[in-house]
């Protein structure tokens, strides 16, 4: 239908047809200790909203998570760019990159409460989560920069630094943002997943783990339903400064 040719509708009418399912489903259940309904979950959310704690612990999990991001997307982006121009540097770091890729993230969390503090745990779990998505979509981005333009570069002897402004970058940008896209929701879930296991103090994993001991399940939607929207609102911020359309390609493996 042409209705549905409209991204907003689209995503209202989804949006509504599983909140149905939802609503119907916790209906049918008649225990809001196993699924809450919508209104419980709301209400949870706005006796949330008005504390203190709420702020502090979003707060404080939102800096450790945003940290682990930035700190692999410069660190990513830098060995990715690094790696694609040195073959050394590729055969010796490529080793790295394959354990971070198929290393579980519960074995990675286990071994940072051996080694490291709880509390920069949960950033330290984003940073490996995201880099190899910053490795990977710089090389990738590198790699497709215009042949003809880099011929014509050189045979007009245009600087190295004019070069990566205007032929390289603009080759990187939507590899980037497609980085940036992938890697930030999966920085959340691991950061979470992270605070879960060691529950340092003041971290949304720490109240979803008590709510599930205490079986408050209005409380862990609460809380699952707070992740979801600031991961939501801190992509399109990010990629809003990083594009006018925040438009990029698909993530890329190697």
């Amino acid at each position: 239908m042409k209705i549905f040719r409209y991204p907003a509708l689209r995503a209202l009418t989804a949006g509504l047809f599983w909140l149905v399912i939802w609503i119907t489903a916790a209906a049918l259940i008649g225990k809001e200790v196993l699924l809450p309904s919508p209104g419980a979950v709301l209400r949870r959310l706005w006796e949330l909203l008005q504390t203190a704690a709420f702020y502090r612990t979003v707060a404080f999990s939102l800096c450790r998570i945003t940290l682990g991001f930035l700190a692999a997307a410069v660190l990513g982006s830098a060995a990715g760019a690094v790696s694609e121009r040195s073959g050394l540097f590729d055969l010796l770091f490529s080793p790295v990159m394959a354990v971070i890729r198929s290393t579980p993230v519960a074995s990675f969390i286990i071994l940072a409460l051996v080694w490291l503090n709880r509390q920069i745990i949960p950033g330290f779990i984003c940073f490996l989560m995201a880099f190899p998505m910053f490795y990977s979509n710089i090389r990738a981005g590198i790699r497709s920069a215009s042949d003809k333009l880099l011929e014509m570069a050189l045979l007009f002897r245009v600087s190295k630094a004019k070069t990566v402004r205007r032929i390289y970058i603009p080759a990187v940008k939507p590899y980037l943002l497609a980085a940036v896209r992938a890697a930030l929701g999966m920085a959340w879930k691991a950061g979470v997943a992270a605070e879960v296991l060691c529950t340092p103090a003041d971290s949304i994993g720490k109240m979803l783990y008590q709510s599930k001991v205490y079986l408050e399940t209005a409380d862990v939607f609460a809380w699952t339903l707070t992740v979801i929207l600031i991961s939501v609102l801190l992509e399109k911020l990010i990629l809003r400064l990083l594009s006018d359309d925040g438009k990029g390609k698909e993530v890329r493996g190697e």
